[in-house]
């Protein structure tokens, strides 16, 4: 029996005290404080954009924060994905007989505005754990336990979550995939036609080796779950670390590599983070100089001048398109990222686009080797 997830509560991080995670989510990409809370030596902010919820639990108690797990990882990280579910009760007791683990038995919180039910699981995938949560009777403003944080109205560049992408050791995938349809009841979503869902859809970076596989995964319960994609290395012929390896090396182990925020309108809010001080990566600029890509941006409307300006990225043809940046580290570590991710009729994850991201992450290594 798989717990089916029927939506996305919150993606849960960790970070030392005095990481500025929390002030950058505000300040450079219109999060909005939502809830808070303070015990036991943690200091837990929930931050919202649109539907999109962040829980940064700040510092190192001797217990765990309410709703996740401290796994102790060595590294500020994005630790814990919160999925909705019917009953947690039910899911925690056959999930254990199925041989998944629980770290956190079935627990009930309770306040003024109504109850909720949890239970963590761990999962294979590095140091994320996963929340089964109800709270369907729950009417406050965030989660029992916490208090409501007064914010003034702000910008909404986000909508919703889009898609998570775990970064995974080659030849875990399948694994992974197996994993979290057994126990989630998540299902392959193919890239491709005919696509092997044992082999996912693999991109080739170019002439020198190397590229990445990707498994991307959907709940069919319920479309507000966001696809999770699982991404690793190819073997190849390369010289420098490739992002996905890039990541395992600065994380110390597998994990949630970036969030793919869905925004309405992609040239506003990358104007507007930009204004506001947020980083965004740079594709080559050959990449606007592709044959074809100028009449390609034409044919979504858009302008090749001003997507350059911002870096956005565009893939997609016959009318159906999507435009995606991707902001740099949010992390000293240079570890997790966001995407902003529009889509004009396009399902996929633009494969074109992952080719150019690869790219520009293994000119910005060259260039930081050669100025070393």
């Amino acid at each position: 029996m798989a717990a089916r997830a029927c939506g996305l509560c919150h993606i849960a991080f960790h970070v030392p005290a005095g990481q500025p995670l929390a002030r950058r989510l505000q300040r450079f990409f219109g999060f909005q404080p939502l809830a808070a809370r303070e015990a036991g030596g943690w200091k837990q902010l929930a931050l919202r954009s649109g539907d999109a919820v962040f829980l940064v639990n700040e510092g190192a108690g001797p217990g765990e924060p309410l709703y996740g797990v401290d796994l102790h990882h060595s590294v500020p990280s994005a630790t814990n994905l919160c999925f909705d579910v019917e009953d947690p009760d039910a899911a925690a007791r056959a999930l254990a007989a199925q041989g998944c683990r629980v770290l956190v038995p079935p627990v009930r919180v309770q306040d003024a505005q109504g109850a909720a039910t949890y239970t963590v699981l761990r999962s294979p995938a590095g140091n994320l754990s996963l929340t089964l949560l109800a709270r369907a009777s729950y009417r406050g403003r965030f989660l029992p336990g916490f208090r409501p944080v007064p914010s003034a109205p702000g910008p909404c560049w986000v909508s919703h979550v889009d898609h998570l992408t775990l970064a995974c050791t080659s030849g875990s995938s399948p694994a992974l995939r197996r994993w979290f349809h057994d126990y989630l009841g998540f299902r392959h979503l193919p890239l491709s036609p005919g696509e092997d869902p044992e082999l996912g859809l693999e991109v080739a970076a170019g002439s020198g080796g190397g590229g990445l596989r990707l498994t991307a995964l959907q709940s069919p319960m319920c479309s507000s779950v966001p696809t999770l994609v699982l991404a690793e290395s190819l073997p190849g012929a390369t010289s420098t670390q490739d992002q996905v390896e890039q990541f395992l090396a600065r994380h110390r182990g597998p994990g949630l590599q970036h969030v793919g925020l869905y925004t309405p309108n992609i040239l506003e809010a990358t104007k507007e983070m930009v204004l506001a001080g947020g980083e965004l990566l740079k594709p080559p600029e050959a990449y606007y100089q592709q044959p074809g890509k100028e009449g390609q941006i034409h044919a979504a409307g858009q302008q090749p001048s001003f997507l350059a300006q911002q870096g956005i990225l565009i893939d997609g043809e016959k009318g159906k398109f999507l435009l995606q940046v991707f902001t740099k580290s949010l992390f000293a570590e240079d570890t997790f990222f966001l995407e902003l991710i529009q889509r004009q009729g396009a399902t996929g994850f633009g494969q074109d686009n992952i080719r150019a991201l690869w790219q520009s992450v293994q000119e910005a290594a060259a260039r930081k080797s050669q100025g070393a």
